[in-house]
């Protein structure tokens, strides 16, 4: 593939600049819920996309960091780069997760997830420009509040992606390298059990148990799941109750629910809303729903994944790929219809564990990966 030696040999060339930005990045403490830190993390992503001559805008919000947008002309519809820079560590993390290297390795809060993606695109754009490569217009949105659901976000990255010929996600690789072709929908639901106290010892028979009503319903609840079509439920909150001698009249349960298709997080919607009480005169108060909807390995994900290993083999490597049980951004991208590749950032492990890292000597390859499929889109 013409092209591909040249950006190899740059992005291998700026590998160290590369390690640097994370290092700078990872620096810059950006929890979600800490609209200041998170915003200083932005000021620094926003100097070096100027600095690549790209327009930026700034999406301001009240309660949660400013999301970035900025784009380069080229030919046709835009290609989008999507990912985030927020992370789950709180400030303060750097005291005893320090932004450190150990031999192949770059540690650090938010490293892999996923401040090394965003290095890696601004060296593939950074590529393209200074080897002169014929490139599709190119816009990148990068977001504040993706590990807490994209709240304030969503609205923006769908109507960046309604506008874009193809999203290139730039979440953490799965182990080796290989591509996420699908994720699991993402749902959250509480489930309240409403009975009637009453005496547990004088008069237990006038009470309705909201535990026992509750215990009763995880066990549907659990029945719900069948992890040979990737769905899965699991009860990760239970409370209830006020006294050990008081028939409890309220109890809640916390779910999370992950379906492959839309169909079946559909179907099961559907069942969490209609579970039924088993104890008469208990009552069941279902909210909540599928937050993320399924990215499904459709036609159009195969053929862009098609691309991404014409490009890898070009570049000496073998690409796979895989299904990632949790969602991401992309997932909004891949529901309103738009081809949407996952996973095309940094190689590592330990997203949001303390042993988090990214693995240098791969840096180079998978910038330059991007870099194909930018000319290729």
């Amino acid at each position: 593939m013409p092209g591909m030696k040249t950006l190899l040999e740059y992005c291998t060339a700026h590998r160290e600049e590369m390690v640097r930005t994370i290092e700078a990045l990872a620096r810059l403490e950006s929890p979600s819920t800490d609209k200041a830190a998170v915003d200083r993390c932005g000021v620094e992503i926003a100097a070096r996309l100027r600095a690549l001559g790209a327009h930026v805008e700034l999406l301001s919000g009240r309660d949660r960091g400013d999301h970035i947008a900025a784009s380069w002309t080229g030919r046709g519809r835009p290609v989008l780069i999507l990912g985030h820079f927020d992370t789950v560590w709180p400030v303060g993390t750097l005291t005893s997760m320090p932004v450190r290297r150990d031999g192949e390795r770059l540690h650090g809060p938010g490293v892999f997830d996923m401040k090394a993606g965003i290095a890696l695109a601004l060296t593939a754009v950074e590529a393209l420009i200074e080897n002169r490569v014929d490139r599709p217009a190119i816009r990148m949105l990068w977001t504040t509040d993706e590990e807490i659901g994209s709240g304030t976000s969503r609205a923006a990255i769908e109507a960046a992606a309604r506008e874009s010929r193809a999203v290139f996600v730039l979440e953490p690789a799965l182990p080796g390298g290989a591509l996420k072709t699908a994720r699991k929908g993402c749902g959250e639901y509480e489930l309240v059990v409403d009975g009637v106290a009453a005496h547990a010892g004088l008069d237990p028979g006038k009470g309705i148990s909201a535990i026992h009503e509750l215990a009763d319903q995880i066990g549907a609840i659990e029945a719900l799941g069948d992890p040979s079509t990737g769905i899965t439920v699991n009860v990760g909150i239970v409370d209830g109750g006020s006294r050990a001698n008081v028939v409890a009249a309220r109890a809640r349960a916390v779910i999370d629910a992950r379906a492959l298709t839309l169909a079946d997080a559909n179907r099961l919607d559907a069942a969490l809303r209609g579970l039924q009480p088993r104890r008469s005169g208990a009552r069941l108060t279902v909210t909540g729903g599928f937050e993320r909807p399924p990215l499904e390995r459709s036609s159009e994900v195969v053929r862009l994944l098609g691309i991404a290993r014409e490009v890898s083999s070009a570049l000496g490597r073998t690409l796979d790929e895989g299904t990632a049980g949790g969602g991401s951004d992309g997932n909004f991208t891949a529901a309103v219809g738009v081809p949407t590749l996952d996973g095309l950032g940094a190689i590592g492990d330990g997203a949001h564990a303390a042993h988090e890292h990214v693995m240098i000597p791969d840096l180079p390859w998978r910038a330059a990966l991007l870099a194909g499929l930018l000319t290729r889109a």
